[in-house]
């Protein structure tokens, strides 16, 4: 006989027989530890809640500070987007993750572009050979202002501000 199964006969005691005094036996236990299990968990809830309104109190998490930054540096450092000496003379640097192509078309001078090719709408996989190149379809961009040099792309990489202080390079 199973737990959700009760026994359908009318005696009760000694005349009932074993059926009986065992699927009421099944049901105390499950009564039992389902009682167990929600007063468990009201003491749970209970103990997270505040006193005096009930509600739940959840937890500010770490406190922040206010200078420097996770990796110990400082905060001007940590706006940087990359070294000059990151960025080499006649070439550049992807940094997708922050939305910018970095080149130095000449030595000192830095120029920011968008990474997303505006023919197709792939990001630029590299700066090589004195161009930004998009591989999705063969587009290649200069590095002094971003027009194409290669199609199909019809329109130039859109540029980005750019700041250099001291030997960081960050967003204008």
């Amino acid at each position: 006989m199973s737990d959700e199964q009760m026994p359908t006969g009318t005696g009760v005691g000694a005349g009932a027989g074993s059926g009986a005094g065992a699927g009421n036996g099944a049901r105390t236990r499950r009564v039992l530890l389902t009682g167990a299990g929600a007063v468990g968990a009201a003491m749970a809830l209970a103990a997270c809640a505040d006193d005096s309104t009930g509600e739940t109190e959840v937890s500010p998490g770490p406190a922040l500070t206010e200078s420097g930054d996770p990796g110990g540096g400082d905060r001007e450092g940590a706006q940087s987007l990359a070294r000059t000496s990151d960025i080499p003379v006649g070439g550049g640097a992807v940094y997708a993750a922050q939305g910018i192509v970095i080149t130095q078309p000449s030595p000192g001078e830095f120029k920011g572009f968008d990474p997303i090719c505006p023919h197709q709408g792939c990001p630029v996989a590299n700066v090589d050979g004195g161009t930004i190149n998009c591989t999705c379809h063969g587009s290649k961009f200069s590095i002094e202002d971003g027009a194409v040099q290669a199609g199909p792309s019809t329109k130039p990489l859109a540029p980005r501000d750019v700041k250099v202080t001291g030997d960081r390079i960050s967003l204008a």
